[in-house]
Protein backbone atom coordinates (compact mmCIF):
# COMPACT_ATOMS: atom_id res chain seq x y z
CA UNK A 1 0.00 0.00 0.00
CA UNK A 2 1.43 3.40 -0.98
CA UNK A 3 1.11 6.41 1.33
CA UNK A 4 0.40 9.69 -0.44
CA UNK A 5 2.33 12.73 0.81
CA UNK A 6 0.43 15.28 2.87
CA UNK A 7 -1.12 17.92 0.62
CA UNK A 8 0.42 21.39 0.57
CA UNK A 9 -2.15 24.01 1.55
CA UNK A 10 -2.03 27.06 -0.74
CA UNK A 11 -3.11 30.38 0.78
CA UNK A 12 -5.21 33.12 -0.78
CA UNK A 13 -3.97 36.74 -0.87
CA UNK A 14 -6.36 37.53 1.99
CA UNK A 15 -4.92 34.70 4.06
CA UNK A 16 -1.36 35.79 3.30
CA UNK A 17 -2.31 39.26 4.55
CA UNK A 18 -3.30 37.72 7.90
CA UNK A 19 -0.03 35.78 8.00
CA UNK A 20 1.82 39.03 7.33
CA UNK A 21 0.07 40.61 10.32
CA UNK A 22 1.22 37.68 12.44
CA UNK A 23 4.74 37.85 11.03
CA UNK A 24 5.09 41.61 11.47
CA UNK A 25 4.23 41.39 15.16
CA UNK A 26 6.73 38.55 15.53
CA UNK A 27 9.37 40.74 13.86
CA UNK A 28 8.73 43.41 16.49
CA UNK A 29 9.06 40.83 19.26
CA UNK A 30 12.45 39.74 17.90
CA UNK A 31 13.57 43.37 17.65
CA UNK A 32 12.60 43.92 21.29
CA UNK A 33 14.49 40.81 22.39
CA UNK A 34 17.59 41.84 20.43
CA UNK A 35 17.63 45.10 22.40
CA UNK A 36 17.21 43.29 25.73
CA UNK A 37 19.93 40.63 25.36
CA UNK A 38 22.90 41.46 27.60
CA UNK A 39 25.14 39.83 30.21
CA UNK A 40 23.19 39.14 33.40
CA UNK A 41 19.72 38.65 31.93
CA UNK A 42 18.18 35.17 32.19
CA UNK A 43 16.58 33.23 29.37
CA UNK A 44 13.45 33.03 31.55
CA UNK A 45 13.28 36.83 31.68
CA UNK A 46 13.54 37.01 27.89
CA UNK A 47 10.73 34.48 27.61
CA UNK A 48 8.50 36.55 29.90
CA UNK A 49 9.18 39.72 27.89
CA UNK A 50 8.18 37.95 24.67
CA UNK A 51 5.07 36.41 26.22
CA UNK A 52 3.84 39.76 27.50
CA UNK A 53 4.47 41.56 24.20
CA UNK A 54 2.69 38.85 22.20
CA UNK A 55 -0.34 38.98 24.51
CA UNK A 56 -0.36 42.78 24.52
CA UNK A 57 -0.38 42.66 20.72
CA UNK A 58 -3.61 40.64 20.72
CA UNK A 59 -1.88 37.41 19.68
CA UNK A 60 -1.25 33.98 21.17
CA UNK A 61 2.16 32.28 21.53
CA UNK A 62 2.11 29.16 19.36
CA UNK A 63 5.02 27.37 21.06
CA UNK A 64 3.50 27.47 24.54
CA UNK A 65 1.72 24.14 25.12
CA UNK A 66 2.65 22.74 21.70
CA UNK A 67 3.01 19.00 22.34
CA UNK A 68 3.51 19.96 25.98
CA UNK A 69 6.25 22.56 25.41
CA UNK A 70 6.42 24.70 28.60
CA UNK A 71 7.49 28.14 27.32
CA UNK A 72 6.75 30.89 24.80
CA UNK A 73 10.21 30.74 23.19
CA UNK A 74 12.89 28.20 22.48
CA UNK A 75 16.15 29.78 23.68
CA UNK A 76 19.23 27.73 22.83
CA UNK A 77 22.60 28.78 24.28
CA UNK A 78 26.04 27.82 22.93
CA UNK A 79 26.13 24.06 22.27
CA UNK A 80 22.33 23.74 22.45
CA UNK A 81 21.24 23.76 18.81
CA UNK A 82 17.45 24.05 19.03
CA UNK A 83 14.51 23.69 21.45
CA UNK A 84 16.33 24.95 24.53
CA UNK A 85 13.85 25.59 27.37
CA UNK A 86 14.16 28.99 29.09
CA UNK A 87 15.30 28.87 32.73
CA UNK A 88 17.18 30.91 35.34
CA UNK A 89 20.52 30.67 33.54
CA UNK A 90 22.32 34.03 33.40
CA UNK A 91 23.69 34.95 30.00
CA UNK A 92 27.37 35.93 29.97
CA UNK A 93 29.67 37.81 27.61
CA UNK A 94 30.33 35.82 24.44
CA UNK A 95 27.37 33.44 24.72
CA UNK A 96 25.72 32.47 21.44
CA UNK A 97 21.95 32.67 21.92
CA UNK A 98 19.42 31.39 19.37
CA UNK A 99 15.85 32.59 19.93
CA UNK A 100 13.06 30.77 18.10
CA UNK A 101 9.46 31.87 18.52
CA UNK A 102 6.09 32.20 16.90
CA UNK A 103 2.59 33.46 17.40
CA UNK A 104 -0.99 33.25 16.14
CA UNK A 105 -3.28 36.06 15.01
CA UNK A 106 -6.85 35.10 14.08
CA UNK A 107 -5.78 31.50 13.49
CA UNK A 108 -2.70 32.28 11.34
CA UNK A 109 0.78 31.31 12.46
CA UNK A 110 4.21 32.90 12.13
CA UNK A 111 7.60 31.39 13.03
CA UNK A 112 11.06 32.96 13.02
CA UNK A 113 14.46 32.54 14.69
CA UNK A 114 17.53 34.74 15.18
CA UNK A 115 20.93 34.07 16.71
CA UNK A 116 22.75 36.68 18.81
CA UNK A 117 26.17 36.98 20.39
CA UNK A 118 25.99 38.46 23.89
CA UNK A 119 28.36 41.41 24.03
CA UNK A 120 31.66 40.69 22.28
CA UNK A 121 32.24 37.38 20.45
CA UNK A 122 34.72 34.92 21.90
CA UNK A 123 36.27 34.17 18.52
CA UNK A 124 36.18 34.87 14.80
CA UNK A 125 34.77 31.34 14.43
CA UNK A 126 31.75 32.31 16.50
CA UNK A 127 31.15 35.40 14.37
CA UNK A 128 31.45 33.29 11.21
CA UNK A 129 29.00 30.72 12.57
CA UNK A 130 26.30 33.31 13.23
CA UNK A 131 26.88 35.19 9.97
CA UNK A 132 26.97 32.04 7.84
CA UNK A 133 23.74 30.72 9.35
CA UNK A 134 21.95 33.99 8.62
CA UNK A 135 23.33 34.20 5.08
CA UNK A 136 22.42 30.55 4.45
CA UNK A 137 18.82 31.44 5.30
CA UNK A 138 18.81 34.25 2.73
CA UNK A 139 20.47 31.99 0.16
CA UNK A 140 17.55 29.60 0.61
CA UNK A 141 14.97 32.39 0.42
CA UNK A 142 16.60 33.78 -2.73
CA UNK A 143 16.54 30.31 -4.31
CA UNK A 144 12.81 30.06 -3.60
CA UNK A 145 12.21 33.08 -5.85
CA UNK A 146 13.19 31.10 -8.95
CA UNK A 147 12.65 27.53 -7.74
CA UNK A 148 10.51 25.02 -9.56
CA UNK A 149 10.65 22.54 -6.66
CA UNK A 150 11.09 23.00 -2.91
CA UNK A 151 14.18 20.78 -3.03
CA UNK A 152 16.03 23.57 -4.83
CA UNK A 153 15.82 25.65 -1.65
CA UNK A 154 17.46 22.82 0.28
CA UNK A 155 20.19 22.48 -2.34
CA UNK A 156 20.90 26.22 -2.30
CA UNK A 157 21.37 26.20 1.49
CA UNK A 158 23.68 23.18 1.34
CA UNK A 159 25.76 24.69 -1.48
CA UNK A 160 26.09 28.06 0.25
CA UNK A 161 27.31 26.52 3.52
CA UNK A 162 29.70 24.19 1.73
CA UNK A 163 31.22 26.97 -0.37
CA UNK A 164 31.54 29.42 2.53
CA UNK A 165 32.49 27.13 5.41
CA UNK A 166 33.71 23.85 3.92
CA UNK A 167 33.77 21.22 6.65
CA UNK A 168 34.09 23.73 9.50
CA UNK A 169 30.29 23.78 9.93
CA UNK A 170 27.77 20.94 9.87
CA UNK A 171 24.00 20.87 9.36
CA UNK A 172 21.79 19.56 12.13
CA UNK A 173 20.81 16.31 10.45
CA UNK A 174 17.17 15.28 10.63
CA UNK A 175 15.83 18.79 11.30
CA UNK A 176 14.58 21.37 8.83
CA UNK A 177 11.90 23.84 7.87
CA UNK A 178 8.26 23.29 7.04
CA UNK A 179 5.09 24.68 5.63
CA UNK A 180 3.13 27.09 7.80
CA UNK A 181 -0.39 28.52 7.87
CA UNK A 182 -3.32 27.55 10.08
CA UNK A 183 -0.91 25.14 11.76
CA UNK A 184 2.64 25.89 12.83
CA UNK A 185 3.93 22.80 11.03
CA UNK A 186 2.39 21.92 7.68
CA UNK A 187 3.58 20.17 4.53
CA UNK A 188 6.07 20.30 2.93
CA UNK A 189 9.34 19.56 4.72
CA UNK A 190 12.09 22.05 3.80
CA UNK A 191 15.42 20.41 4.63
CA UNK A 192 18.69 22.32 4.71
CA UNK A 193 20.54 19.86 2.49
CA UNK A 194 19.78 17.67 -0.51
CA UNK A 195 17.55 14.66 -0.06
CA UNK A 196 16.28 12.03 -2.49
CA UNK A 197 13.00 13.93 -2.85
CA UNK A 198 12.78 16.96 -5.14
CA UNK A 199 9.82 18.14 -3.09
CA UNK A 200 6.53 19.59 -4.33
CA UNK A 201 6.29 22.25 -7.03
CA UNK A 202 6.59 25.84 -5.89
CA UNK A 203 3.32 27.68 -6.57
CA UNK A 204 1.75 30.99 -5.56
CA UNK A 205 0.07 30.61 -2.19
CA UNK A 206 2.79 28.35 -0.78
CA UNK A 207 4.06 29.53 2.62
CA UNK A 208 7.26 28.07 4.06
CA UNK A 209 9.33 28.44 7.21
CA UNK A 210 12.96 28.12 6.08
CA UNK A 211 15.48 27.57 8.89
CA UNK A 212 19.14 26.55 8.63
CA UNK A 213 20.69 25.16 11.83
CA UNK A 214 24.48 24.90 11.85
CA UNK A 215 27.02 23.44 14.28
CA UNK A 216 30.75 24.13 14.51
CA UNK A 217 32.73 21.04 13.53
CA UNK A 218 31.05 17.63 13.43
CA UNK A 219 27.26 17.68 13.63
CA UNK A 220 26.92 15.05 16.36
CA UNK A 221 24.00 15.70 18.67
CA UNK A 222 21.85 14.19 21.39
CA UNK A 223 18.30 14.71 22.66
CA UNK A 224 18.26 15.39 26.38
CA UNK A 225 15.96 13.79 28.93
CA UNK A 226 13.43 16.63 28.71
CA UNK A 227 12.64 15.35 25.16
CA UNK A 228 13.16 18.85 23.75
CA UNK A 229 16.72 20.11 24.12
CA UNK A 230 18.96 19.19 21.17
CA UNK A 231 22.61 19.50 22.21
CA UNK A 232 25.74 19.28 20.05
CA UNK A 233 28.13 16.71 21.50
CA UNK A 234 31.42 17.21 19.60
CA UNK A 235 32.47 20.45 21.27
CA UNK A 236 31.03 22.91 18.77
CA UNK A 237 28.53 25.69 19.30
CA UNK A 238 25.44 26.28 17.17
CA UNK A 239 23.27 28.88 15.45
CA UNK A 240 19.75 28.97 14.00
CA UNK A 241 18.14 31.46 11.61
CA UNK A 242 14.54 31.33 10.31
CA UNK A 243 11.92 33.31 8.40
CA UNK A 244 8.39 32.53 7.28
CA UNK A 245 8.03 33.30 3.56
CA UNK A 246 5.03 33.50 1.21
CA UNK A 247 5.18 32.85 -2.53
CA UNK A 248 2.77 35.24 -4.27
CA UNK A 249 1.89 36.06 -7.87
CA UNK A 250 4.03 39.22 -7.47
CA UNK A 251 7.05 37.48 -5.94
CA UNK A 252 8.25 36.61 -2.43
CA UNK A 253 6.96 38.25 0.73
CA UNK A 254 9.11 37.54 3.78
CA UNK A 255 6.35 37.49 6.35
CA UNK A 256 8.55 37.82 9.44
CA UNK A 257 10.91 40.55 8.17
CA UNK A 258 10.17 44.17 8.98
CA UNK A 259 10.18 45.37 5.36
CA UNK A 260 8.81 42.15 3.91
CA UNK A 261 12.26 41.18 2.65
CA UNK A 262 12.71 44.14 0.30
CA UNK A 263 16.26 45.12 1.31
CA UNK A 264 17.78 41.65 1.63
CA UNK A 265 16.23 40.38 -1.59
CA UNK A 266 17.39 43.49 -3.45
CA UNK A 267 20.97 42.67 -2.41
CA UNK A 268 20.50 39.42 -4.30
CA UNK A 269 18.95 41.00 -7.38
CA UNK A 270 15.39 40.02 -6.50
CA UNK A 271 12.37 42.32 -6.32
CA UNK A 272 10.14 41.45 -3.37
CA UNK A 273 6.37 41.31 -3.62
CA UNK A 274 4.52 44.44 -2.52
CA UNK A 275 4.02 44.45 1.23
CA UNK A 276 0.31 44.82 2.04
CA UNK A 277 1.28 46.31 5.43
CA UNK A 278 3.94 48.70 4.14
CA UNK A 279 3.90 52.15 5.67
CA UNK A 280 2.83 54.50 2.81
CA UNK A 281 4.84 57.30 4.40
CA UNK A 282 8.07 55.28 4.36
Amino acid sequence: MSILPERVQLKTPEQILMMRRSGKLLHRVHEMLAAEIRPGITTDELDTLAHDMIRDGGATPNFLGYQGYPATLCISVNEVVVHGIPDDRLLVEGDIVSIDGGLIIEGWHSDAARTHIVGSPRSVADEDLVATTREALWAGIAALAAADRVGQVSAAIEDFVSERAGESLSHLEGFGGHGIGTAMHEAPDVMNYRTRSRGPRVRPGMCLAIEPMLIQGPGNWTLEDDDWTVRATAGGRAAHSEHSVAVTEQGLLVLTEGDGGVAELALRGIVAAPDPLADPAA
